[in-house]
C-alpha cells in the first residue's frame, strides 16, 4: 500500500464547493478489495471519499485518520440480463453508469439533478431525484458490497436484518465499494419549462402540478408573487396527470428558449428543454455531465418534509424571504416518494424536498440555517445528510423513528469506531 499512499499535497484538500477543508492526514487509493481491506485495518480512523460533492464533512475523518478513494478500483459494470440487476463500482458516477446501461437498453428509474456524483456516495447520504412516484435512489439498491471495520468484505442484501440501516448508512458501516441496483427498460423523457405562475394560482392546484409529470421542479427565491420557473419532465405516453395542461390553465407561459434556473449561468450547461424527447439519462438530471453543474461557487442545503406540509412550508419560507433571498442563488421544491431505509430523509413518508442553493458565503449561510430550521423542523423536516445543516443529534433523533435502532446496529458492526468521524459524532451523538 505504501506505493499508493499520496500526501495531502497530491489530492484535493477541499470538497467540490470549497466550503469544507479536509483534515485527513492522507488519502489512499487501493486498486483491489484486498488492498482496500489492508487500508482499512492499517488505520484507526478511515473514511471513504467519493466525488467530493457533499457540502459538509461527512467524507472527512479525524486529523490522524485517512480518507480512502475508490477512483483506482476496477471499473467493471456487470448487468444480469435475466434479473436486470446491475453491479456497479461504488466510485463510478451516475453519468458513467447511465451511459453503460443505456447502451444495453436499460435505465435507472430516477437520477439526481447532478449526474456527477458517485453511486455509493449518493446512496449512502439518502440522495434523491424527483417525482411523486419516485423514491430516493436507495430504493434502487438490491445489495451493497463493503469492507467492514475488521477489513472483511461483506455483501448486505435487501431482506437481510441490517439492510435498512446499511443502505443509507452515512458511510458509518464501512467502505461501500460496489452497489447492486435494480434497473428498468430504457425510456425517453421530454422536458419543458414554464414561467409566470403565481403562488396564488399554484397552491390550490399544488398536487395537480407537482404530480403532473414524471418529475416536476419549482424554482424560486420566495421574494416575489410568482414562482420563477416550473420544470416539467414527462415520459411520452406515460400514465398520470398532465402538469403542462394544468399550468396553461393557471396562466403560466411555456418558455420559448432554454432557461437556466440560476441567473447569469450558461444554458449550455443544462440538459435539453423545449419539449424535445431524449434518453432518460440526458433529460432526468438538470445538468449535463460534461459541463459545470449548478453554480460551482455555492453551498447547498436541503430539508425533506411530509408532503402534506407543502403549503405551510411555502408560507414559512416566503415569510423568511427578507433574510434568505439575499443569500440565495435559487431554491428548488420537488416531491419524493416514500422509501424504507431507516435514515433516508424520505423514510416512511411521501415528502416535499425544499432545496437551497446558497451563495458561497460560509458565515452568512451558517447564520441563516438556524432560522430556516426553526421554521421547517416543527413541520417535520429532515435535513439531507450530504448538505449543510445546523441541527444536532437531539433534533435528528426526534425526526427519525428508527434512529436508536440505527445506532444499535452501528455499535454492533463497528464497536471501535473505525469509521467514526466528527460528522457522525455530531449527527448521531456520542457512543
Amino acid at each position: 500500500m505504501e506505493r499508493d499512499l499520496p500526501t495531502r499535497a497530491d489530492v484535493p484538500a477541499k470538497n467540490w464547493a470549497g466550503n469544507v477543508t479536509y483534515q485527513a492526514s492522507a488519502r489512499l487509493t487501493p486498486t483491489s478489495v484486498a488492498e482496500l481491506s489492508e487500508a482499512v485495518t492499517a488505520h484507526e480512523r478511515v473514511k471513504a471519499v467519493g466525488t467530493r460533492h457533499s457540502f459538509n464533512d461527512a467524507a472527512d475523518t479525524d486529523a490522524d485518520g485517512v480518507q480512502v478513494s475508490l477512483e483506482a478500483m476496477p471499473d467493471d459494470v456487470r448487468l444480469d440480463p435475466g434479473t436486470g440487476v446491475v453491479s456497479a463500482p461504488g466510485g463510478l458516477t451516475h453519468a458513467q453508469l447511465a451511459a453503460v446501461l443505456h447502451e444495453q437498453g436499460r435505465a435507472l428509474p430516477n437520477l439526481a439533478s447532478l449526474p456527477h456524483i458517485s453511486v455509493a456516495g449518493a446512496v449512502q447520504t439518502g440522495t434523491h431525484g424527483s417525482g411523486v412516484g419516485n423514491p430516493a435512489l436507495s430504493s434502487q439498491v438490491v445489495a451493497v458490497e463493503l469492507v467492514d471495520a475488521d477489513g472483511v468484505a461483506q455483501r448486505v442484501a435487501r431482506g437481510d436484518d441490517d439492510f435498512a440501516a446499511v443502505s443509507v448508512g452515512l458511510g458509518a458501516f464501512g467502505v461501500v465499494h460496489r452497489v447492486e441496483l435494480a434497473t428498468v427498460p430504457a425510456f425517453e423523457v421530454e422536458s419543458r419549462v414554464f414561467e409566470g405562475l403565481t403562488w396564488e394560482a399554484l397552491l390550490p392546484r399544488w398536487d395537480d402540478v407537482l404530480g403532473g409529470g414524471y418529475s416536476v421542479s419549482l424554482f424560486t427565491r420566495y421574494d416575489t408573487d410568482e414562482v420563477e420557473q416550473v420544470w416539467v419532465k414527462r415520459v411520452p405516453g406515460g400514465a398520470g396527470g398532465d402538469a403542462v395542461e394544468v399550468l396553461a390553465g393557471l396562466g403560466a407561459r411555456e418558455a420559448a428558449e432554454p432557461l437556466h434556473m440560476l441567473p447569469g449561468m450558461p444554458v449550455e450547461n443544462l440538459t435539453p428543454q423545449l419539449g424535445s424527447h431524449g434518453p432518460w439519462h440526458e433529460r432526468l438530471p438538470h445538468f449535463r455531465s460534461d459541463f459545470l453543474p449548478s453554480a460551482g461557487e455555492e453551498i447547498q442545503a436541503e430539508y425533506l418534509l411530509p408532503a402534506e406540509a407543502a403549503a405551510d412550508a411555502v408560507a414559512a419560507m416566503r415569510a423568511l424571504a427578507p433574510v434568505v433571498a439575499p443569500l440565495l442563488h435559487v431554491s428548488e421544491l420537488r416531491r419524493v416518494a416514500a422509501d424504507e431505509a431507516w435514515l433516508s430523509p424520505s423514510s416512511g413518508r411521501d415528502s416535499l424536498a425544499v432545496h437551497f442553493t446558497f451563495k458561497l458565503d460560509v458565515d452568512a449561510v451558517a447564520a441563516v440555517l438556524p432560522d430556516v430550521e426553526a421554521a421547517l423542523l416543527p413541520l417535520g423536516a429532515r435535513p439531507h445528510w450530504g448538505k449543510a445543516f445546523a441541527c444536532d443529534a437531539t433534533a435528528l433523533r426526534a425526526a427519525y423513528p428508527r434512529f436508536d435502532d440505527f445506532r444499535a446496529v452501528l455499535a454492533r458492526r463497528d464497536p471501535r469506531g473505525r469509521f467514526e468521524n466528527p460528522y457522525l459524532r455530531r449527527v448521531l451523538g456520542p457512543r
